[in-house]
């Protein structure tokens, strides 16, 4: 399974830096420019790396990649941990076993102390940017194109699986899975079919094609003009899908190394809990990556580590698992809410929300404790009068979560109209998860082998764990918006009566 830290990144655009971007605007794979041609530079020799092709013939989505092992292989792993240990890992006080959750986990051999530092993976066994190449020529071409940490990794991923034993890092390769759990390996067909209902399946869309936007632009521009060091047969498409899906649920940033990206190794074998909150750094004192525990472990007990707080939703997208339903704690649901096309202020409002970079449509996570004052400052625009036109601007501002006030804006005078706003939303939306749900009972029949069909079962069955605990969410949604809603219209109503005892009695008078 994955490795992780609480600043693991997740919400990426492939060839942009290596930051989050919870609040900044997507950006195509296609908008970072590599120059047409290498810098002027004379040479005198034609470049040349030997590229081992056995068992890499051109794939296809239905071909197999020809490295790495069953997600559950713990003779690959063993393997691993001898390398390792003869490259100069100290003892471990935990070895990888089957494990229940995870298949493959870190278990304590001995006892585990609290505030205990584990792992000391020094430096020369971790992966970054800057790892030597065993094809040199390769990553001098990939550095003068200035490609990104993401796709640079990519690619020398894949150049040093398809050198096999010639790669130092061939232990490695073959201890990771074959095919990584990712929505990367979701066909369009399954994402409509089991996620029509989340949000999670537009941002698993956006990922496939800032996946396909990245292959498709390295070829353009590197690839096809140096296919003696990039051949097709080994540089591909599918093996991109495999590069990215390894990289999604394993790559992570390291504070103490000036945030620079890595892949672990046997770091990596250790599987995510909700309740843990420890993460993976480099220790300057030991010279190595660690990480410290949060908790005591007994021997045999599976130790966990965070990867961050994330929703079920993310988790799936990256990791290929769905937390059990009300464990996580920083579980989330998206909302999408949108400006009404019959507004006769509509493009005002519209001009307002550009201007802050937001859309007509806006998604806005909403956690089981309540949702953030982004949601409420877009449906106050969404619902505001014309006679508001003035205060579209700052509404926008504050949607956008652009604004240097600290303070939640209040429009009592439209306040109703807004929770209305949201509550119809959100209702809406538990309506397509409900309708996903109620079928989610038939099975689909329409396959050709047992294989296919247990497929289907699995993916069928994440889908029906990840739309119960969105739903979840909304419902309590719902809830508190019905009681805030009825609560403000019964102190109207109240309101109104004493003011019509007040006039009886007046006219009495």
């Amino acid at each position: 399974m994955p490795m992780a830290e609480t600043s693991r990144i997740f919400h990426i655009t492939i060839l942009s830096t290596f930051s989050p971007l919870h609040h900044q605007p997507h950006i195509s794979p296609h908008s970072l420019s590599y120059p047409s041609t290498l810098p002027h530079k004379r040479r005198t020799t034609t470049i040349h790396c030997s590229v081992s092709t056995t068992d890499t013939t051109k794939t296809t989505s239905t071909q197999i990649i020809p490295w790495g092992c069953d997600v559950d292989s713990l003779e690959n792993a063993a393997s691993l941990q001898k390398w390792l240990s003869e490259s100069g890992l100290p003892p471990q006080k935990m070895a990888l076993q089957r494990v229940k959750v995870g298949e493959r986990g870190l278990v304590a051999l001995k006892n585990i102390r609290k505030n205990e530092k584990l792992l000391f993976v020094p430096p020369s066994l971790v992966i970054t940017p800057d790892s030597e190449w065993s094809c040199p020529e390769a990553g001098e071409v990939l550095k003068r194109y200035s490609v990104p940490d993401w796709p640079l990794l990519a690619t020398y991923l894949i150049s040093e699986a398809s050198l096999q034993q010639s790669s130092r890092w061939s232990n490695y390769i073959s201890a990771l899975p074959q095919q990584p759990y990712s929505l990367l390996y979701w066909t369009r067909a399954e994402l409509d079919r089991y996620l029509e209902a989340s949000q999670i399946r537009e941002r698993a869309i956006e990922r496939i094609t800032d996946v396909v936007g990245t292959y498709n632009d390295l070829k353009l521009r590197i690839f096809s003009k140096y296919p003696q060091l990039f051949p097709e047969e080994v540089f591909n498409m599918e093996t991109f899908k495999w590069s990215f899906g390894i990289l999604f649920s394993r790559l992570v940033r390291l504070p103490s190394m000036d945030g620079r990206v890595a892949l672990v190794p046997w770091a990596d074998m250790l599987n995510h809990s909700c309740e843990v909150k420890t993460f993976l750094d480099y220790d300057r004192s030991s010279q190595g990556v660690v990480f410290t525990t949060d908790r005591p472990y007994q021997p045999g007990e599976q130790v966990f580590i965070s990867y961050g707080k994330k929703s079920n939703g993310e988790l799936l997208l990256s990791y290929g698992f769905v937390p059990k339903e009300g464990t996580n704690p920083s579980d989330s649901v998206e909302l999408s809410l949108s400006l009404r096309k019959s507004d006769k202020c509509y493009k005002e409002k519209l001009e307002a929300l550009e201007k802050h970079g937001l859309s007509v449509s806006q998604c806005f996570p909403i956690q089981i404790t309540g949702w953030p004052s982004e949601l409420m400052a877009f449906a106050y625009l969404t619902v505001s009068h014309p006679s508001m036109t003035g205060q579209f601007e700052e509404m926008a501002a504050a949607a956008s979560n652009k604004t240097n006030s600290k303070k939640e804006l209040k429009y009592p005078e439209i306040e109703e109209q807004a929770l209305q706003f949201v509550l119809d939303s959100c209702e809406s939306s538990i309506s397509k998860y409900n309708n996903f749900l109620q079928g989610s009972g038939e099975t689909d029949l329409d396959v050709t082998s047992p294989k296919q069909l247990n497929r289907r079962v699995f993916l069928k069955q994440l889908a029906v764990d990840l739309c119960s605990s969105e739903r979840r969410i909304l419902f309590r949604a719902q809830y508190i918006l019905r009681r805030r809603l009825r609560d403000m219209r019964s102190g109207e109503l109240r309101a109104l009566r004493i003011f019509d005892r007040f006039t009886k009695f007046f006219k009495r008078v």
